[in-house]
């Protein structure tokens, strides 16, 4: 198995191709054919056609045109000299790609609501423009929340298994019953975009009160009767614990031993935002040990989560594979609204959706 692995590599790499026809990348070379005085644009990844078609009808584009990320050296060879970088949340765009894409790089566009994987700062240092895709996705990550939030309580996971090894028999009384949405309190914390919107999609279900914590109060919140609460008194009150908060110094592993220590033993947490705002380790102990009920997660720290992870092996845990954007129509529009800002950008115009 060893001696044919050179060789797949090798293959993938000569298919990193250039759609637009004016590069050609063969055995690790750059062949420049025709630049026809276009900014340079390179696109990490396989993107939905309508966001790629507008780069190209304005720029030189090499692409990797492939699902999964390129190796970091041939990312850092490919950036030398591009005026413009299409990236995804899953580029670590840092101190080392930027040296490498050297002054040539102009603006820095992130199909994704979190930027959390670029170096803001040093961005602003040199003048990069940065810009992301905030407000496309809110409904698809709402949906899903409220998707993975039904799956964890009333234990899909369990029922779907039970089906499939042949353990469901006959009706039982208290056979996998789980919390219901019906007349509970939903703590939201963070309540922004992602916030506001699941929250909305909380109210036919009849939840009786909706809570939600951050640094200040909402004007927005009185529309949907979501009360203002400490950190600390949410997850003391809540039955269900919804993290939509970004990904800060401040937030960084916010839910750790202390924060499930002052859940219900029977409260239910769903991350659908960043996987770093949760210690594991301590989620894991806190499921395993019945300190909290359950947990489902589309966010995971690190992503993918690894096979061997404690968290798959609980029957109360559910986890997703960041999927919270993934419908057809989201990810064009994100496509889309990351190619205008990347095409305003290198035109100094101002960006649709732009990091300030």
């Amino acid at each position: 198995m060893q001696v044919f692995r050179p060789l797949l590599f090798i293959s993938r790499v000569q298919r990193f191709c250039l759609r637009s026809q004016s590069v050609l990348f063969t055995a690790n070379k750059f062949n420049k054919m025709s630049t026809q005085n276009r900014p340079r644009v390179f696109i990490s990844r396989r993107i939905p056609e309508k966001g790629y078609a507008l780069i190209a009808s304005e720029c030189e584009i090499i692409s990797w045109n492939f699902d999964d990320p390129p190796p970091r050296n041939e990312y850092l060879s490919t950036v030398k000299g591009i005026n413009g970088l299409f990236c995804l949340l899953t580029d670590k765009i840092d101190v080392e790609l930027l040296n490498e894409a050297g002054p040539s790089l102009q603006v820095v566009s992130t199909m994704s609501v979190g930027y959390d994987h670029i170096d803001v700062m040093e961005c602003n240092k040199r003048n990069i423009l940065l810009g992301y895709t905030p407000g496309i996705l809110t409904n698809a990550t709402a949906e899903l929340t409220m998707a993975l939030l039904l799956a964890t309580s009333r234990r899909l996971k369990e029922g779907i298994r039970a089906v499939q090894t042949g353990e469901w028999g006959t009706w039982k009384p208290m056979w996998l019953c789980g919390p219901g949405l019906d007349g509970a309190t939903v703590g939201i914390v963070g309540l922004g975009r992602i916030g506001f919107a699941i929250a909305k999609c909380l109210k036919p279900f009849g939840v009786a009160k909706i809570v939600y914590s951050g640094r200040s109060e909402k004007e927005e919140a009185k529309e949907i009767n979501a009360e203002y609460k400490s950190f600390d008194e949410l997850l003391k009150i809540s039955d269900f614990v919804i993290a939509c908060c970004a990904l800060t110094s401040e937030t960084k592993e916010l839910f750790n031993r202390d924060a499930f220590k002052k859940m219900k033993p029977s409260a239910v947490f769903i991350n659908s935002s960043r996987g770093g705002i949760v210690n594991q380790d301590d989620l894991y102990k806190a499921l395993e040990s019945g300190e909290i009920g359950a947990a489902g997660l589309d966010v995971t720290s690190p992503e993918p989560l690894p096979v061997d992870s404690p968290l798959l092996k609980l029957d109360n845990c559910i986890v997703i594979p960041h999927i919270g954007s993934a419908t057809h129509s989201t990810r064009e529009a994100m496509a889309v609204l990351a190619a205008r800002n990347l095409l305003a950008g290198l035109k100094g115009l101002p960006m649709p959706c732009q990091l300030k």
